[in-house]
């Protein structure tokens, strides 16, 4: 099974960094689907979820068809990243991993609204 990754386009920063990733991971030997809510807005039924909630917060399902949102997905994307493995890691730790819940959620929040404010969605 295939690790898909739902991302907002239309969010510039996201677009940047799901960019950056998509070289990381497109260079290895990584299988990946990579899933533009934006462009495919019908594509969040596969997942269950509401669409607002997918272009404020990154989407993975992993190739055991769990899903994984926000931080939570960024952590299973450094697994399968190249020399990011450790990385990982350290973001799973119990105390890491509820800080770097509590700051993405607060960061994709707020750049959720500015690119609402700003008509991007």
């Amino acid at each position: 099974m295939v690790t898909k990754v739902y991302y907002n386009s239309a969010c510039p920063v996201c677009d940047a960094g799901i960019r950056c990733q998509r070289v990381k991971l497109d260079a290895g030997d990584a299988s990946v689907e990579w899933i533009d809510v934006h462009t495919e807005n019908h594509a969040v039924a596969e997942i269950g979820a509401d669409l607002e909630f997918v272009r404020e917060r990154l989407h993975v399902v992993d190739a055991q068809g769990k899903l994984h949102v926000g931080a939570d997905a960024i952590t299973e994307l450094m697994v399968a990243t190249p020399r990011r493995h450790w990385a990982a890691r350290l973001v799973r730790l119990p105390v890491v991993r509820q800080v770097a819940r509590l700051a993405y959620n607060a960061f994709a929040a707020l750049l959720y609204r500015w690119n609402r404010w700003r008509k991007r969605c």
